[in-house]
């Protein structure tokens, strides 16, 4: 993951943020362990897990937007996830997007939205 330039988030076909794409298993589980909430307008970007179909908040410093996404990485569900809790998989569910409380709502992503990796 740290090996190459961030890709960007493209969510139903907008350029809105850049993005971290974890698909080994040691970058999956560090996710975003030690990160800091950087704040609107969300400069940092987000991370997609994949594979991955759920996600812990063990250990985080703060909130975050989840999305859970299909083969196609279309959101079939959102939701919050505190510090210390757990968003459990889902059938049909393959990727995780995360992104810091906030960041959706600005990017517009909800139930439906089709993401890309641009």
């Amino acid at each position: 993951m740290a090996d190459r330039p961030p890709a960007r988030l493209l969510i139903d076909g907008h350029d809105v943020a850049p993005l971290l794409v974890a698909d080994s298993w040691p970058a999956r589980l560090r996710g975003l362990l030690g990160t800091t909430a950087g704040g609107p307008p969300y400069a940092r970007g987000a991370l997609l897990l994949s594979p991955g179909n759920s996600v812990h908040g063990w250990g985080m410093r703060y909130t975050l937007d989840v999305a859970q996404l299909d083969a196609g990485l279309v959101v079939v569900r959102t939701a919050v996830l505190r510090r210390g809790g757990l968003l459990a998989s889902r059938p049909g569910v393959r990727h995780v997007l995360e992104a810091e409380r906030g960041a959706f709502d600005a990017w517009g992503l909800r139930t439906g939205s089709r993401v890309a990796v641009g």
